[in-house]
């Protein structure tokens, strides 16, 4: 559809053009699952090294990423993601973390950000909710991974309150853009779930989830998110929305739920290219 945010013009991940196409120094996608090295069940461009899956040929599957997004490997981050609220400021002494080992990732972060040209920030995903973010005078750029546990703990908002606080952000320059992740057409979840959504609204606000049967519901997880950015101080033409749902979408993406938790990753992946790039 030509109101999607993400358009399938390279190989291994689909361009987020609502961020490219306004500014050409950011560079932001999201990987598909196809065009790789990795065998079954993670075939074939599973980007995550921590699924068991052969650490060359994730590297590999990286390499053929990296290189078609036009920066190097050696300058990518990649954090080690706990479905927390944690934000990390990422830097030169960042550069390449957790890029070739899984071991060597910014330890226990779900949100990543920096100012920093020539460094790509990147996080995994298979359904959970990827959360792009800039600042266009700031030159501010950044990533948050939003499960449904860092939904609730408002990851989103702790980004933006981030960036005000440390880094003199405007409010009204921010924008988000939220990526391919599972729809509630997919998404089931019980009331374990929906109590702690619940605790995020007032009575009369639009409730993200509808039930479907007692005790079960489908829950919208880009609505949530969508939601509680506003609540952070975001206008709605300042927050877009992806229609892909990475579950139905079985020739695209990996899905942890409709593959039954056996199967590879995507990675979000946002940047600023140097300027004589």
């Amino acid at each position: 559809m030509s109101s999607e945010l993400f358009s399938s013009d390279r190989d291994t991940f689909l361009s987020l053009n609502r961020f490219t196409g306004v500014d050409s120094s950011i560079l932001a996608g999201f990987t598909v699952k196809d065009g790789g090295t990795s065998k079954d069940p993670y075939a074939s461009l599973n980007m995550g090294l921590h699924v068991q899956d052969v650490r060359e040929d994730v590297v590999a599957n990286r390499r053929l990423c990296a290189a078609e997004a036009g920066i190097s490997l050696e300058n990518w981050v990649f954090a080690d993601q706990v479905h927390g609220k944690r934000i990390v400021k990422a830097g030169q002494k960042e550069r390449g973390s957790g890029a070739f080992h899984y071991d060597q990732a910014i330890l226990e972060a779900d949100g990543l950000y920096t100012n920093q040209t020539g460094l790509v920030l990147a996080l995994a995903y298979a359904d959970c909710v990827p959360i792009f973010f800039y600042e266009k005078k700031a030159k501010l750029i950044g990533i948050a991974h939003a499960g449904w546990k860092g939904s609730v703990l408002n990851i989103g908002g702790e980004m933006i309150a981030a960036w005000l606080e440390a880094e003199g952000a405007s409010l009204e320059n921010i924008h988000a853009a939220i990526g391919p992740s599972i729809g509630p057409c997919c998404y089931k979840v019980d009331d374990s779930v929906i109590s702690k959504v619940n605790k995020l609204f007032n009575h009369h606000e639009e409730l993200p989830w509808v039930e479907t049967e007692p005790g079960q519901y489908r829950l919208d997880l880009k609505k949530l998110n969508a939601a509680l950015l506003k609540k952070a101080g975001l206008s709605d033409n300042q927050i877009s929305v992806s229609g892909l749902c990475t579950c139905c979408e079985k020739d695209l993406f990996f899905s942890h739920r409709r593959d039954a938790g056996r199967t590879g990753r995507m990675i979000g992946f946002i940047g600023l290219k140097e300027e004589d790039s």
